[in-house]
């Protein structure tokens, strides 16, 4: 998963853009990069890193211009610890081309090989997003043909990019001297949305960006279609996937989005209070009540579905894990072992919440399981009498192929084995997952014109309809051959990264 945004205004842009980009430095913490153009030049930063290492005072400066994007990165295709793979990607033909990419393409290689053979087009990195890149300038070539560039060529180009490309993807491209083009795939798997200000137009990954640069949130992008804000911020917009069908990842409300966003008319932080309500009629069938002194989330996600939860059962609710937010995340640590350090480095009890209690932990997900392992000894270490671990989210049984940081089959604690299984693994005395229907009834009741999710780690359903086996095992073995990563925070969840796998 990464975080993109891209701005047309009438006034210089470059400090919009990392205001954006640390909005949505959740989406993303491995590498972050700006462009911005003036007079049909384009001026690019990009590092690893966080928005504020990776920005100084210096390189704000050396990037003027009007327009412009950026992007926060988690990478899953690719090489993950490349500098040269951090986006934006530019082309210098046709028009000369910037862009950037939240997402996964499923047939990258298929394409990589066309591009070569077929379009004569050379790509420099294993990044799918330059895939996509020089797609999407080879299609704008093909309906140009040396003309002047309209809208209606650029929307012509999305089509065809639409026909060819498979998988997930949110973009955002600014063109030399014409303006910024943006566009989601035909199941709005990733999401985009519209923003507008006094004298600025913008789009972005979360709505949280619109509210927290002071524009106004003016629609989600559908799922298919493509919109081109102009230089002189007029804007133009046309459905152009042949067949398009909603289907927004419902991984976004468990865990990937901030609370404070809306997505596809669902509010984040009300879907997680509905989480809460559905997983505590499941504690119920498990743990009675009475035998349950206090509620714990596990910070951060969990929160608003652990509060719902302890106020649904009539129970106290206790923040009892504090959290250090200076400490690097783990998922750039290499190995289990230094992983089950820094969980211990990030998270600490508060003792007297624990002793003598039986407590229920409540996580947003669990993946590998082992950071809820350590996080049920730690409750134990602090004295509590019973530990229970409530999921709001389902066993995650299946590996991600959209553009979430997901591990391999192998690696999934709940792959192959059963609720009780996982419970001896964890060490808990009791263990809670949400069920699959009921989280999907718990999220689409907050928007009746959503009829389904791609919620393929949960039920193994993938909604693009071309996904197969084997492709699932070129992609593990790719994820193994690159040493696949550590997950982030104090949360069970994996990272949205873009394409390989990783979590607890």
């Amino acid at each position: 998963m990464c975080g993109i945004v891209g701005v047309v205004s009438n006034t210089p842009v470059n400090q919009l853009i990392y205001d954006a980009l640390l909005l949505l430095q959740h989406r993303g913490q491995d590498a972050a990069g700006i462009v911005t153009q003036l007079d049909r030049k384009f001026f690019i930063h990009k590092a690893k890193g966080l928005v504020r290492d990776v920005f100084r005072t210096r390189n704000m400066r050396a990037l003027p211009g009007n327009s412009g994007l950026g992007q926060v990165r988690y990478p899953t295709a690719g090489d993950a610890y490349s500098e040269e793979e951090a986006q934006p990607f530019y082309v210098n033909a046709p028009f000369g081309i910037v862009l950037v990419h939240n997402g996964n393409l499923t047939n990258a290689q298929a394409l990589k090989s066309e591009l070569f053979l077929t379009d004569h087009r050379h790509i420099n990195t294993e990044s799918d997003s330059e895939v996509l890149l020089n797609v999407l300038a080879h299609e704008i070539e093909t309906v140009t043909r040396g003309l002047p560039l309209q809208p209606s060529d650029l929307f012509a180009a999305v089509r065809n990019v639409h026909r060819r490309v498979r998988g997930s993807y949110a973009v955002i491209a600014v063109i030399a001297g014409h303006g910024v083009l943006a566009f989601r795939d035909p199941y709005g798997i990733r999401p985009l949305c519209l923003g507008q200000g006094e004298d600025t137009m913008l789009v972005a990954s979360e709505s949280v960006v619109m509210e927290g640069t002071a524009h106004q949130f003016v629609r989600n992008i559908d799922p298919g279609e493509a919109v081109f804000i102009d230089l002189n911020g007029k804007l133009h917009a046309q459905q152009c996937a042949e067949q398009v069908r909603l289907n927004p990842c419902i991984f976004e409300y468990v865990y990937l989005a901030r609370p404070d966003s809306t997505m596809d008319g669902i509010s984040v932080y009300q879907a997680r209070l509905n989480l809460g309500t559905t997983l505590a009629k499941r504690v119920v069938s498990t743990v009675p009540p009475n035998e349950i002194d206090v509620v714990i989330p596990i910070p951060e996600s969990s929160r608003p579905s652990a509060a719902q939860l302890a106020q649904v059962l009539g129970l106290p609710y206790r923040e009892a894990f504090v959290k250090n937010r200076y400490v690097g995340r783990t998922f750039i640590m290499p190995g289990q072992a230094v992983r089950k350090k820094s969980v211990r480095q990030k998270l600490n009890a508060i003792s007297s919440e624990f002793k003598g209690r039986n407590v229920l932990l409540v996580d947003d997900s669990i993946v590998r399981g082992t950071t809820s392992r350590e996080i049920v000894q730690m409750a134990r270490d602090a004295g509590a009498r019973k530990v229970y671990l409530a999921s709001a989210a389902p066993p995650v049984r299946y590996p991600n192929v959209y553009g979430i940081d997901m591990p391999t089959a192998e690696e999934l604690v709940a792959h192959n084995r059963s609720v009780a299984e996982i419970q001896q693994i964890i060490g808990c005395d009791a263990l809670i997952y949400q069920d699959v229907e009921a989280m999907k009834k718990a999220v689409g009741s907050l928007n009746p014109a959503i009829t389904g999710f791609d919620a393929s780690c949960f039920d193994g359903v993938y909604v693009t309809g071309d996904i197969t086996a084997a492709d699932i095992a070129r992609m593990s073995a790719s994820r193994i051959e690159s040493g696949g990563g550590d997950d982030d925070d104090g949360d069970e969840a994996p990272v949205a990264r873009k394409s390989k796998a990783v979590a607890r």
